[in-house]
């Protein structure tokens, strides 16, 4: 096995903007290109202008650097963060191949380059380079195995939203999203990568080169490793978020050193998850320490403190309007939130909203998440609180919740933690990843 390149789709738009840095080479002309360009689609041809002067029109169009390590380019006016509370734009530049390709009436920037490479920037952008050494190490490996395993994946599977629906429900589940003429996006949905824009120093460096080829196997084969922000305080099983294939080494752990005295770990049971989200349990994602904090929520994640237990408010007219927004359906006003299934973190895996006009019980965890708010509720373990109910409608509905995304696998700020406290980065993979054993995969 050798290291593999890596397709990366960072932006789809009817007009590109991009500055090449260095000397690059397009095939089939033998010019060099470097400077301002624009990127227009006119028919089913991209057409390439310097200084509103055309340059050329291709149906694709790929730029290769002279130097990988020396050229680079920007990208003007990247969507980050797609449909989360953070959404923006921003320039960044970027190392590798550039290449522009048309889909369905846009251009695409998509950025080819090692997966090395790739993942470097992966580490700093879903990261400050100011974390622990420990960390990166295991992130590195985290994110290294995740890559392999979804590449293999796509080989032989294609759909990564399944639905279930029978009359009274709906169950769908996501996985990352599926990309026919790349392997991922540079967003949240797959993992997060901005290029060479973010700072990159030594730590970042280091963790990859240390870990060089390294992965994560389970009965010989490559490990599906899973990361979110927060688990809560223990973290959820494969099946609860995705296909019903369990993963024994994404079986559920109490992210802590040791097992908790006063509480019934078993949350599926809803007042073992009631009691569990309503309390503040020992947990190394359980945290206040803001230099801590700091090395896994950048930037634009630091907006949002309440991560380990959190709290939303809805009003009657709130709550209809977003359900029947985002479901497709009319519920008329609601009436009820009813836990029909929980995961092994509390996490509810089946939900039933119950309407004046309607009632359907739907799921997955991320399904629940996106009908319950306008982007994406932190997590879906959480209690329901009515209040002022007027004639059987409640007039407020209060969410208590636990933890910040799906919960399986690595919990990024517990193995933040873990790291700050002197554990290994083997000890944190062994920690989140029961019976599985490290790899190296190619020199």
């Amino acid at each position: 096995m050798k290291q593999p390149d890596v397709r990366v789709g960072v932006l789809t738009e009817k007009e590109i903007r991009f500055d090449l840095y260095g000397d690059f080479f397009v095939r089939g002309q033998d010019k060099k290109f470097s400077g301002k360009y624009t990127a227009d689609l006119s028919g089913n041809m991209i057409v390439l202008y310097q200084e509103q002067i055309e340059i050329l029109s291709a149906k694709e169009i790929s730029f290769i650097p002279s130097d990988l390590e020396i050229e680079s380019f920007l990208l003007h006016e990247v969507v980050i963060g797609i449909n989360f509370h953070w959404q923006k734009k921003e320039n960044q530049r970027f190392r590798g191949e550039l290449s522009l390709i048309i889909e369905e009436d846009k251009i695409t920037a998509v950025n080819i380059l090692p997966l090395e490479d790739y993942l470097t920037s992966v580490i700093s952008s879903e990261m400050s380079p100011n974390s622990s050494l420990e960390l990166m190490k295991a992130h590195a490996i985290v994110s290294r195995g995740w890559l392999l395993a979804q590449l293999a994946k796509k080989k032989t599977y294609t759909n990564t939203m399944i639905e279930n629906s029978a009359g009274d429900e709906v169950i769908r589940w996501y996985d990352r999203e599926d990309h026919k003429n790349y392997d991922f996006c540079a967003d949240d949905h797959c993992q997060r990568y901005q290029g060479i824009t973010k700072i990159i120093n030594d730590h970042a460096s280091k963790a990859i080169c240390d870990t060089y080829g390294l992965f994560l196997t389970y009965n010989e084969k490559i490990c599906d490793t899973r990361y979110s922000k927060s688990c809560g305080g223990v973290s959820e099983e494969f099946e609860s978020c995705w296909e019903d294939t369990p993963h024994k080494y994404l079986s559920p752990i109490v992210d802590y050193k040791f097992e908790l005295d006063g509480y019934d770990v078993d949350l599926t049971k809803e007042t073992s998850a009631e009691k569990w989200i309503q309390s503040s349990p020992h947990a190394f994602c359980n945290t206040t320490d803001k230099k801590i904090l700091s090395q896994v929520l950048v930037d634009f994640d630091r907006d949002t403190n309440d991560f380990f237990r959190w709290k939303v408010e809805y009003t009657q007219e709130e709550i209809a309007v977003l359900i029947n927004n985002k479901s497709g359906f009319d519920f008329g006003d609601i009436f009820d939130l009813i836990p029909v299934k929980r995961g092994a973190s509390s996490r509810l895996v089946k939900l039933k909203i119950i309407g004046s006009k309607k009632a359907l019980t739907i799921g997955k965890e991320l399904e629940i998440r996106k009908v319950l708010s306008k982007t994406h509720l932190y997590s879906s373990a959480f209690i329901v609180q009515k209040e002022n109910i007027i004639n059987g409608v409640p007039q407020k509905f209060i969410l208590l919740g636990a933890g910040w995304g799906h919960g399986v696998g690595l919990c990024q700020i517990g193995a933040a933690v873990m790291g700050e406290k002197g554990y290994t980065f083997d000890e944190i993979l062994k920690h989140y990843f029961r019976g599985a054993t490290i790899q190296k995969g190619y020199e």
